[in-house]
């Protein structure tokens, strides 16, 4: 066999570079960010970035890849027999990552870049975006069997409207606290029908009536 050739990529440097190329971006977005802040920020020198990424949207992406998930995924659930429950237990870490200032950049700067630098909505789309819509995709399935959406929804567009919902509220001016992110989640979620409406019990479906 043959040696690698040169020496190993050290993983604490990787890992400080892609972290402080997500930082810049959202502070200052892609423009505002450069191969000499970002080795500055991570406490290396340029030849050792340009060792690694050739430009500074090549390292953004990757930084997209390799830390958005991680910190900002939701805490991974497997669709149970009642997808109110999983939804339930999902709402209070949504909220705080939504209401959070850090969360909001990431929105405003991902979007904002979506048409000039189309490489970060992919690697933001492909990494966080894709696997949560595939697990949305899941619960309301399983919703529609428990007869909370309806047996002609459209899943794909049940999906952009809850994403497009909260989207619209955490880039509002006045953006929410905990609180009304909590508040206003639920209510997504219920018109969605991942929630059951309070006439409905949880995992049931609808209930009979009796007459008086």
């Amino acid at each position: 066999m043959t040696a690698p050739r040169g020496r190993p990529r050290d993983a604490e440097a990787d890992r400080a570079i892609l972290q402080a190329g997500l930082d810049l971006f959202l502070e200052r977005g892609v423009e505002g960010a450069s191969i000499e802040q970002i080795a500055r920020r991570a406490g290396v020198g340029k030849p050792t970035v340009y060792r690694r990424w050739s430009n500074k949207e090549d390292l953004i992406s990757a930084a997209m890849e390799t830390l958005v998930a991680d910190e900002y995924g939701w805490a991974s659930t497997a669709v149970s027999a009642s997808p109110y429950e999983v939804v339930e237990a999902a709402i209070e870490r949504a909220a705080a990552t939504a209401a959070s200032p850090r969360y909001r950049a990431l929105v405003a700067r991902v979007f904002g870049s979506a048409v000039s630098h189309p490489e970060l909505m992919a690697a933001y789309w492909r990494r966080y975006i894709a696997p949560r819509r595939r697990q949305a995709a899941a619960l309301l399935e399983r919703a529609r069997e428990l007869g909370t959406v309806a047996a002609d929804a459209d899943l794909e567009v049940a999906i952009d409207m809850m994403v497009g919902a909260v989207t619209y509220r955490v880039l509002q001016p006045a953006p929410p606290d905990v609180d009304e992110m909590r508040r206003y989640l639920r209510e997504v979620y219920r018109q969605a029908g991942l929630l059951p409406r309070s006439d409905l019990r949880a995992g049931l479906g609808p209930q009979p009536t009796t007459d008086a």
